[in-house]
């Protein structure tokens, strides 16, 4: 799981890389485990919790800039 220090280390460029990257697992994990059962029940929280948090990282520096 990435800690919030590692995502305020992060660039504006590796943060869309990292959303854009965990937004295919998300949909792949879901795609996947329509037939068969899943090996990690928790992957699909732990990846939107993912998205979350560069989501909040990306809205914080938006908001600071502005001001």
């Amino acid at each position: 799981m990435t800690k919030k220090e590692s995502m305020t280390t992060k660039t504006d460029q590796e943060l869309a890389k990292l959303l854009v990257d965990t937004r295919n697992e998300l949909r792949t994990e879901r795609f996947s485990s329509a037939g068969a059962r899943a090996k990690d029940t928790n992957a699909k929280g732990k990846l939107r919790t993912k998205i979350a948090r560069v989501l909040t990282e990306q809205h914080a520096r938006v908001l600071k800039a502005a001001q």
